[in-house]
């Protein structure tokens, strides 16, 4: 079925003013604003029978406004459709409620969101770092977060230089670097 049937079928169960649809390079997109994000959600589920979350992403927009847009790619285990909610969200911290009770495969995803973009999930069942550890201190995909290296100590186990374990192709082989041999080690 087309991606604009799939608004088409769509527009009698959510509130239309409240959302935005579009398609971008033939895709079915539908901006929804926070508060009707769950209502948006089941009614994908249920009366156009998108029964899989296929992605739950972030990014951060910085410096616009609304900062994050949060991306929902919703489908079909049994078929070709798609769709694509996205909502807007600005605040600190951002929040919008969790989609976990509409798509249970939502609950691992939104961690990660939370973890690294810092959006709280409202309602969401253990909402807590996937990623991080558990003390780090900010969100390290937000636009702002300060780039910085930290030291890695190796104890017990010395890693290998690059030329150590990348093998060496002559130039004219036809997998060759076309590079120097690397230089051997006393």
């Amino acid at each position: 079925m087309g991606q604009a049937s799939i608004l088409d079928r769509l527009r009698p169960h959510v509130p239309w003013g409240l959302t935005t649809p579009k398609e971008e390079r033939g895709r079915a997109i539908l901006l929804a604003t926070p508060g009707v994000l769950l209502e948006v959600l089941q009614a994908a589920r249920q009366h156009l029978a998108l029964d899989a979350l296929v992605d739950l992403t972030c990014w951060d927009r910085l410096p616009a406004s609304p900062r994050f847009e949060v991306v929902y790619l919703l489908g079909q285990a049994a078929g070709s459709d798609r769709l694509t909610v996205k909502v807007l969200v600005d605040g600190d911290p951002p929040r919008l409620p969790t989609a976990a009770g509409v798509y249970p495969g939502a609950a691992w995803p939104e961690r990660e969101v939370y973890d690294m973009f810092g959006v709280v999930f409202e309602g969401h069942p253990d909402l807590r770092r996937i990623l991080m550890p558990d003390d780090w201190e900010g969100h390290p995909l937000r636009r702002d977060f300060p780039l910085t290296e930290e030291a890695v100590e190796f104890k017990g186990h010395t890693p290998k230089v690059p030329s150590q374990i990348i093998p060496f192709f002559s130039p004219h082989s036809p997998s060759g670097s076309g590079g120097e041999p690397p230089p051997t080690a006393p």
